[in-house]
């Protein structure tokens, strides 16, 4: 998957060059100190649901040794505009010219199955097709869940800016009225707790009409500069509540693109209700990050899902 200006101006250029820099902006690179236990296979270009005469794909990458595992549901940046499920799933090349492993593989080698989901896109499909998609993916990996030896009822959601938002919808919002479509509608899309690295959670805070316009409006339409509705709906804050599963966000403290205010008010709306959640703000921070603080987000992340998925408390 970045003064005579003012600072308004700044977040702005910041914004629309995140349209293409957020595929999750900085993609993360599993760090080497990470151990890889287990050998992992890959599958790529599977496709999970046809909606609207267009094939929707993911990659998914698991243990070869036999087992039913956890399942790791992972999300693309982008704005919701951009980026793509290679961002996550195709790895970096070195220095000696060789592809190292990718996020899924460094995941999936601690024990889990993880799928880097594409969905559609904005403009051309607004949202709520993101999400639409999203679950559509939980539910195509639930009903194949012998296939990919997937235990049925330990899913995570794990996102990136965008795809941390939707991350974030998966797990806090069940029944939505138009958010379901495609196959495998006797499944369920629900999952057992949520990583957000930076994602938004309550689009009210977009407040000023020139950022509307050039980074909400075209996912969201036209209508939710005046129905405010719309943001709300599209919200994970709106659906923060006591029966929401585990949640970790991470967020750096100086990001111009999605403000640390996101997290710190789901952060605190989720305790107040009685739900877990856990915030880790990193400072000095901006949009995306790899190298050091990466490897540090990285394995707290892994405790997180070990914790929730996998009944260990590891410290």
């Amino acid at each position: 998957m970045l003064r005579s200006v003012s600072a308004l101006a700044v977040g702005l250029l910041v914004l629309t060059a995140a349209r293409g820099a957020d595929q999750p902006p900085a993609p993360p690179v599993p760090p080497k100190s990470v151990p890889a236990p287990l050998e992992v296979t890959t599958e790529r270009n599977v496709v999970y649901d046809t909606i609207e005469k267009e094939k929707l794909y993911l990659d998914v990458a698991m243990p070869k040794e036999g087992g039913a595992y956890p399942c790791v549901v992972l999300l693309h940046g982008g704005a919701w505009t951009g980026g793509s499920r290679k961002d996550l799933s195709v790895g970096d090349k070195g220095k000696d010219g060789k592809v190292g492993p990718s996020l899924i593989e460094a995941v999936a080698a601690r024990g889990y199955v993880v799928a880097s989901v594409g969905y559609r896109l904005a403009p051309k499909h607004p949202f709520p097709a993101q999400i639409q998609d999203a679950r559509a993916a939980v539910r195509f990996l639930r009903a194949n869940a012998k296939t990919y030896h997937i235990a049925p009822d330990k899913f995570a959601a794990g996102g990136f800016s965008a795809g941390g938002h939707l991350a974030l919808l998966l797990g806090l919002a069940d029944k939505v009225d138009g958010w379901d479509a495609g196959g495998n509608a006797d499944q369920s899309s629900r999952v057992q707790c949520v990583v957000d690295f930076f994602g938004p959670t309550d689009l009210a805070l977009y407040n000023t009409e020139a950022i509307q316009d050039s980074y909400l409006v075209p996912v969201f339409g036209k209508s939710a500069k005046t129905d405010k509705e719309v943001f709300k709906k599209a919200s994970p804050i709106t659906y923060a509540s006591k029966t929401a599963p585990p949640v970790l966000m991470f967020h750096g403290t100086f990001d111009l693109v999605v403000p640390v205010g996101h997290s710190e008010v789901l952060h605190k709306k989720l305790q107040d209700a009685g739900a877990t959640s856990e915030l880790v703000t990193v400072f000095g921070e901006g949009h995306g990050w790899n190298g050091r603080t990466f490897t540090k987000t990285f394995n707290t992340a892994l405790t997180f899902l070990d914790t929730h998925l996998k009944g260990k408390d590891q410290k």
